[in-house]
């Protein structure tokens, strides 16, 4: 078990698509001090899986970290979902962020039953018939 299993394991757990903690609470859940780079620089929090250690922890349990805020030593872990095509050519599965269904923008059949168009009426008609004169005159009767 590595040093900072416990960070993982505490993000498995959560149930709320982010979960902001200080670095200091990050020390409380690892039981370790954070290496003087993750204090100083923020390139240590990016979510590259090659990055160190703890940020495979993070990515592994599902999470990415966000808004770091260097100064006032905090961030938040959003979670991720793992796009389900990422077995073409050589590129590793992209995290993108959380959304209800593999696949679905969340707002997906949002407006659906909210417009109803009557019989008869054809869409591809102009709505004004004064401008589809002035499109006839101008271009011809051909350009509609």
């Amino acid at each position: 078990m590595g040093k900072y299993e416990n960070l993982g394991a505490f993000l498995r757990r959560q149930r709320t698509r982010e979960v902001p903690l200080t670095f200091r609470d990050i020390e409380k859940i690892t039981g370790v001090k954070l290496p003087p780079k993750a204090q100083h620089q923020r390139a240590w929090w990016s979510n590259n899986p090659s990055n160190n250690v703890m940020t495979k922890v993070w990515l592994d349990a599902g999470f990415e970290s966000a808004q770091v805020d260097m100064d006032a030593r905090r961030l938040v872990f959003r979670r991720a979902v793992k796009a389900s095509d990422a077995s073409a050519g050589f590129a590793e599965a992209a995290l993108k962020p959380y959304a209800a269904r593999e696949g679905r923008h969340p707002a997906r059949g949002a407006l659906k039953g909210m417009v109803h168009i009557p019989p008869g009426v054809d869409l591809t008609e102009p709505a004004d018939p004064a401008w589809a004169d002035l499109v006839d005159r101008k271009y011809g009767p051909d350009v509609r």
